[in-house]
């Protein structure tokens, strides 16, 4: 089993997943990255887990929560794991 809980679907040099990278590094948060394939079409990895073909996408074991978008992850991310603001 692995020790991360989330996993981030990106692709390399995207701002948008760069975005969501800095909001786990910020939590301190242990995640797996898995780099998709640049063409949208090819990626179905990315389509069975969030029903999109659009990355950033995540999937967190730990609430059983699966969700794309950068900005909605980011917000996630933060409610969740962001402590009291």
């Amino acid at each position: 089993m692995s020790d991360s809980t989330i996993t981030l679907y990106r692709l390399q040099a995207c701002p948008y997943c760069e975005r969501v990278v800095r909001t786990l590094d910020e939590y301190d948060l242990d995640y797996a990255s898995r780099f998709v394939e640049p063409m949208h079409g090819d990626r179905d990895v990315v389509k069975r887990v969030s029903g999109k073909r659009t990355v950033p996408a995540i999937v967190d074991e730990n609430t059983g929560v699966t969700m794309s978008e950068s900005a909605n992850i980011v917000e996630y991310l933060e409610k969740t794991y962001g402590g009291s603001s």
